[in-house]
């Protein structure tokens, strides 16, 4: 194991063991700090961070403002972590009143009609939050988690999840191919929730994103339209001490005479939806990767060597990831 291997490992597994043991204060007053710092800092995750954040605010936006996004965005981010690590502590009382839903009628409906359901989120809010929620609201759901090294805390994410009353499924080295996998759970009408904002692959759809061309990923709407499932966005932002999660209307399957133009125009569809949510609450999104297709460069496969950053900066987003078609643009992935 490799030294950053190491240090990274080591701060999750203290980030499980100790900080349930904090009082809460103390323990949201010292991730806000260094979220502080890491903004101060501004670092290259920083620097992707409001490079991203320009393209939501728009043109007219200066830099005082975009500093201050990024900053709010920070504080957002390390908060995503800190109500993370303590999950696993939380009894059912206090998890239902840390979340505010509205819009899950919708869902009901669906699965109600038989019909499987794609969830797609983009990086907003606490999506280990919304997953430990929906199970206990009653809706059994399954995920992807990207397989990374070392292999102890990809297998530690996987029993956090599990735990939360999620079935997680690797993305790749599993038993069967995640993608049809998830395909036979839609098929017997269940629930499958995907990142869907930043695509991991060579594979992704190029869409218009907030004026530019950006590529996401394609597996929600190639899910959808080989299993008939329903389509539905879902965001997440925070609200003074709770999350708010809202289930979005399905997205209407479009048409085309190929899958291909299908997936592409459906997956323009979602964008939209992601677009609005976005720019309602864009200190919410946690995108500190590349995104846009005018920043790709042949390093920029899982935020590129440049994006990286250290651990001795802030940890990169716990693993989960959409099903991929295609070859990794990277094979090997050391952090979560």
């Amino acid at each position: 194991m490799q030294p950053r291997e190491r240090a990274t490992t080591a701060l999750y597994t203290a980030g499980w063991a100790v900080l349930r043991c904090v009082p809460e204060r103390a323990g949201r007053a010292a991730f806000r700090a260094v979220a502080d710092w890491s903004w101060l800092r501004r670092g290259p995750r920083v620097r992707r961070l409001e490079a991203n954040l320009r393209r939501v605010a728009g043109p007219a936006a200066g830099e005082d403002r975009i500093r201050a996004l990024s900053r709010a965005g920070m504080r957002s981010y390390l908060r995503y972590f800190y109500e993370m690590f303590l999950l696993e502590a939380l009894g059912e009382k206090e998890l239902r009143a840390r979340v505010q839903c509205t819009g899950i009628e919708r869902i009901d409906r669906i699965m109600a009609g038989g019909r499987g359901v794609v969830a797609a989120l983009p990086h907003m809010g606490n999506w280990d939050l919304a997953g430990a929620w929906v199970t206990r609201y009653g809706i059994p759901l399954t995920t992807v988690a990207e397989r990374l090294e070392p292999e102890p805390l990809f297998e530690r994410f996987v029993s956090f999840r599990e735990h939360l009353g999620m079935e997680v499924l690797p993305l790749t080295g599993g038993t069967a191919h995640s993608a049809g996998v998830l395909a036979r759970r839609l098929l017997r009408g269940r629930f499958v929730c995907l990142l869907a904002d930043r695509d991991l692959t060579e594979s992704g759809v190029e869409v218009e994103l907030f004026g530019e061309p950006a590529r996401l990923p394609a597996g929600p709407a190639v899910l959808a339209d080989r299993t008939g499932a329903a389509l539905v966005p879902v965001s997440l932002w925070y609200e003074g001490g709770r999350m708010r999660v809202h289930v979005h209307e399905e997205v209407a399957p479009a048409g085309g005479d190929s899958r291909a133009d299908r997936v592409r125009a459906t997956t323009q569809r979602l964008a939209r939806v992601f677009e609005q949510a976005i720019a309602e609450h864009p200190q919410d999104w946690h995108m500190l990767q590349r995104v846009f297709t005018a920043d790709l460069d042949p390093l920029a496969g899982s935020g590129g060597e440049h994006d990286q950053g250290s651990v001795e900066e802030f940890p990169a987003a716990p693993p989960a990831a959409a099903p991929r078609r295609g070859r990794s643009r990277s094979r090997r992935r050391t952090r979560p």
